[in-house]
């Protein structure tokens, strides 16, 4: 037998090196085929429901960094809820329709236009569930946990039915209707767009001054006098009928060379400096109420335009006149209605001017604005041209311009319950204290929101047209069309006839002959994602409404939380979420945004196959995600360095309780040494304010607790000399199997805390506890905090300790580089403290020798030599340890070499007492060389 058999090394088959990415896909396999999800579901029967209502994800490609952020957080929380009291499903969803599927069957070759329809939707439908099916897989291979073999989808005939209902309510209080005022046009999607749907980047226009030559100044001003505007929509002039004047501004009429112009006299000065006009003389002010219903000539149309007035008119820039398009402006619009301007369309869908804009046929209308400048300066029209850059609304999704354009649309009229919405959104909690702030201005500042598509792919409006074109949307009409997509789906709409879709024997004053027509646009896709509420909450039966919990990117204030919250409140009067947490987007190591251009862009199946998606889900716990967060594989790498930490720490724990059974084995808390106590103690404190972070979804917080716990108390502290025990001690012995229940205790309820983060992990873990009787780690319950008895004395004493150990371990590193010592078991320490630290010291009834890791230590009473290191309370003498060095335990001790055994005699006597009592087969063989 050698020495070191007769140590308790601990030993276990758990690897030190973790192989994730070949082991997590095992897991996932086990989890799938043993159904982990359902088990938890079913141990959860009866318990207080907590909701988690998941956005959906476009259907579209593979999942991205921020789609890892959003659904493994999400795992994270659900993961918790289920473990702490709480029945939880989750139930993933995808959105399925829109316009990013269509592009991507253009871009396979196919014609929408020239397709039959019911053969395109079907390509639609089968490209938007083979795009299921991939990120499916990929969340899947993040560790998330979920009923995904019944996801909710935007496209199934269920959630159309009852997106179709929420249609028909909000239609039934009057909040829908039809009206032909300017909306966000995006001709390269070929549809109108929501607020929502629009993002704004930097373009550079031209900045225009032009002279509307006056035609008809009702005698108040000289006929010769021009009306100057100035303008950065050079592309609206075909369709200009008027110009707008504020009736309280004060109005000049300045002579420049031959030209009489008028500009506001507020303006002047600006407005002189940019045209260069020297010593402009006024020849007369008037006030702009006085200018209403002059005409001017068009710049180039035989036409005229009229002078109007509205408040919306600002001094903030230009000329205090303003050109007015009725159907390409939302103020020209509502403003010119007073005045019956006629609202002509002069541009097709795809943005090309048509038939009403003579002399531009044809023409996008970008392209038409060198061609428009040309006749401006033809006529004399043009005063001044320039260019800048500024901010201009793009189509989020196609990312190109898009324009105002007056075309008939479908409205839910926000005017009508904008106060409910404004009420509930006090009433939520938003995790994310701004995100109240920033949604109830959205909804303060809203326009109606425009629901109607130009499009193919979607659910179509269900309304429908009498004869004289009367719309008709009645509760029985709205839910007819809710039961045929509930049995055939939205498509059935499009391969049927408009009596098919009807009731039977509907009737309607409109149509005294029985002849009906369809709409044929869809609806706007956050109609089908904002409907989810209905479509998933309150129709699955496991699920309830309103949900606890919406969990998102940021940029859903403007999307999904604002779509739900309208169509909610619409119909029921209540918000679709008990509270809100939205997450900041995910930006490279450098803080720049990722681009597929930049190259900067991190796949996650790319850290899932080097790293591991437990890496990947423990970066996820490291970051703050309520702002824009950073990812690099230098920062995962990072990750990867504490992952492996917190593993070896576990392997540890693993490796010194293999022997140990908690139900024969564990020592009782009353009869623990005072620093087992203080272990269980502050390990009780872990769990308190870990499970309260994940209360507050504040992962960063567990992340920092758990890592701190680990790192300070454990490693640095407990099992640095807890080695010296359970290595050296008889292997029963009390003071050893003290160690092991508190051991043993805090890598059980430690792998329970961890289960949300790494999940993979924890289970391997799990396998190596066989006094644990859960199948699964996930099946276990949260650890619960323990109302130690006399816990707030015992940690008050023990952190004096801590400030003690403190100056010890500054006296051994002054002594070590004095080379008094090379270890610090060969040191012998005496201390010479005062009453206070004295009581304290003998208070802890501890081996303090053992817990300083030094041979030797003594409490003096004597007068401190000159030589002792000199603390406020206490002064410390640091010498080298009398005696040889123990081959068992290392320990310096000076009795080694005296036991009369000869098998013994390089043994201390502590160690050769239990080598004597455990192994008596050495007195006779003795050990190994």
């Amino acid at each position: 037998m050698k020495i070191k058999d007769t140590l308790n090394l601990g030993k276990t088959a758990f690897p030190m090196r973790a192989g994730l990415p070949k082991k997590e896909p095992v897991w996932q396999k086990d989890w799938d085929d043993n159904d982990l999800y359902g088990k938890r579901q079913a141990l959860n029967e009866g318990k207080p429901s907590y909701m988690l209502h998941d956005g959906p994800p476009y259907a579209n490609g593979n999942i991205h960094i921020g789609h890892s952020l959003n659904k493994v957080s999400k795992d994270i929380i659900v993961r918790y809820k289920s473990m702490a009291g709480f029945r939880a499903p989750y139930v993933p969803g995808w959105d399925t329709h829109g316009l990013p599927i269509e592009q991507q069957l253009a871009k396979a070759g196919m014609k929408r236009k020239e397709m039959d329809r019911a053969l395109y939707l079907e390509e639609c439908r089968k490209y938007a569930l083979s795009q299921v099916d991939k990120q499916r897989k990929d969340f899947k291979s993040l560790g998330v946990l979920g009923d995904w073999e019944h996801p909710y989808l935007t496209l199934l005939p269920e959630f159309e039915a009852q997106e179709i209902r929420v249609f028909g309510k909000m239609a039934e209080k009057g909040y829908i209707y039809k009206g032909a005022k300017p909306i966000y046009w995006s001709p390269s999607s070929e549809s109108s767009l929501a607020e929502a749907e629009i993002e704004y980047h930097d373009v550079k226009s031209p900045s225009l001054y032009v002279a509307f030559k006056a035609s008809d100044t009702k005698g108040k001003l000289p006929e010769d006098t021009e009306f100057v505007i100035w303008t950065t929509t050079v592309w609206t002039f075909p369709s200009n009928r008027g110009i707008f004047v504020h009736p309280d501004y004060t109005y000049v009429l300045v002579q420049v060379n031959n030209r009489k112009f008028l500009v506001a006299q507020d303006l002047l000065q600006d407005v002189a400096e940019k045209l260069s006009w020297n010593d402009p003389e006024v020849l007369q002010t008037i006030k702009g109420s006085e200018l209403e219903y002059m005409t001017a000539h068009h710049p180039f149309y035989d036409r005229e335009s009229l002078v109007m007035v509205g408040d919306y008119v600002s001094l903030d820039s230009g000329t205090g006149l303003v050109h007015s398009s009725p159907n390409h402006g939302e103020d020209d619009y509502f403003y010119s209605r007073s005045y019956q301007l006629p609202v002509i369309e002069d541009l097709d869908g795809q943005g090309r001017f048509n038939e009403n804009a003579p002399g531009l046929e044809g023409m996008y209308y970008e392209k038409a604005i060198p061609t428009i400048q040309g006749w401006l300066e033809e006529n004399d029209r043009l005063l001044n041209i320039t260019y800048f850059t500024h901010s201009y609304p793009h189509d989020w999704r196609t990312k190109k311009p898009v324009v105002y354009r007056a075309t008939p649309q479908w409205f839910a009229s926000i005017d009508k319950f904008r106060q409910n919405i404004m009420d509930e959104v006090e009433r939520v909690d938003w995790i994310v204290p701004w995100g109240k702030t920033r949604l109830y201005n959205m909804v303060r500042d809203r326009g109606d929101w425009v629901i109607s598509r130009q499009r193919a792919w979607g659910v179509p409006l269900p309304i429908f047209y009498g004869e004289d074109g009367t719309p008709i949307i009645t509760p029985e009409t709205t839910e007819h069309v809710a039961q045929l997509f509930e049995k055939y789906g939205s498509g059935y709409w499009f391969t049927h006839e408009t009596k098919d879709l009807l009731p039977e024997g509907f009737t309607h004053p409109s149509s005294p002959n029985g002849e009906f027509t369809k709409e044929n646009d869809i609806m706007d896709v956050w109609f089908d994602s904002g409907s989810s509420w209905n479509g998933v909450l309150n129709t699955r039966k496991e699920l309830s409404y309103p949900a606890d919990l919406y969990l998102e990117g940021s940029d859903q204030y403007r999307g999904w939380f604002n779509s739900s919250i309208t169509t909610s409140v619409a119909v029921n009067g209540v918000a679709p979420y008990k509270a809100v947490l939205s997450q900041g987007f995910v930006l490279d190591g450098k803080g720049m945004k990722m681009s597929k251009s930049l190259g900067n862009t991190i796949v996650p199946a790319d850290v899932t196959t080097k790293f591991g998606a437990d890496i990947l889900r423990l970066w996820v716990a490291t970051v703050d995600y309520e702002n824009d967060v950073r990812v690099s594989m230098d920062i995962l790498s990072q990750v990867s360095d504490v992952y492996r930490k917190i593993r070896n720490t576990l392997r540890f724990l693993i490796a010194n309780t293999v022997d140990f059974n908690k139900n024969t084995d564990a020592i009782a808390y009353a009869e623990l040494t005072g620093v087992d106590k203080y272990m269980l103690v502050k390990f009780n404190e872990l769990v308190r304010s870990v499970r309260k972070s994940y209360d507050h979804y504040s992962f960063i917080s567990v992340y920092k607790e758990v890592v701190n716990f680990l790192t300070n108390d454990l490693s640095a502290f407990y099992l640095d000399f807890a080695k010296d025990v359970v290595y050296i001690d008889s292997a029963k012995s009390e003071s050893r199997r003290g160690m092991q229940t508190v051991m043993y205790h805090i890598l059980v309820n430690l792998v329970k805390l961890l289960v949300p983060i790494l999940p993979h992990t924890t289970e391997e873990v799990w396998t190596y506890l066989e006094d644990e009787t859960e199948e699964y780690a996930y099946l276990a319950e949260m650890p619960e905090a323990i109302n130690y008895p006399g816990s707030d004395e015992l940690l008050e004493n023990w952190n004096a300790f801590f400030d003690f150990r403190n100056k010890v371990l500054k006296a051994l590193e002054e002594a070590r580089e004095a080379k008094l010592i090379g270890k610090s078991f060969e040191a012998k320490v005496t201390v010479y403290p005062n009453e206070v630290t004295r009581t304290l010291l003998n208070s802890l009834d501890e081996n303090l020798a053992t817990l300083l890791i030094v041979s030797e230590l003594k409490i003096s009473t004597d007068k401190a030599p000159d030589n002792a290191y000199v603390f406020n309370d206490s002064a410390i003498l640091v010498e080298h340890a009398e005696g040889q060095v123990c081959d068992r335990c290392r320990r310096t001790d000076k009795t080694v070499g005296t036991n009369a055994n000869e098998h013994l005699h390089m043994l201390c006597d502590n160690c050769s007492a239990i080598v004597e009592k455990d192994f008596p087969e050495v007195l006779i063989s003795g050990f190994e060389a």
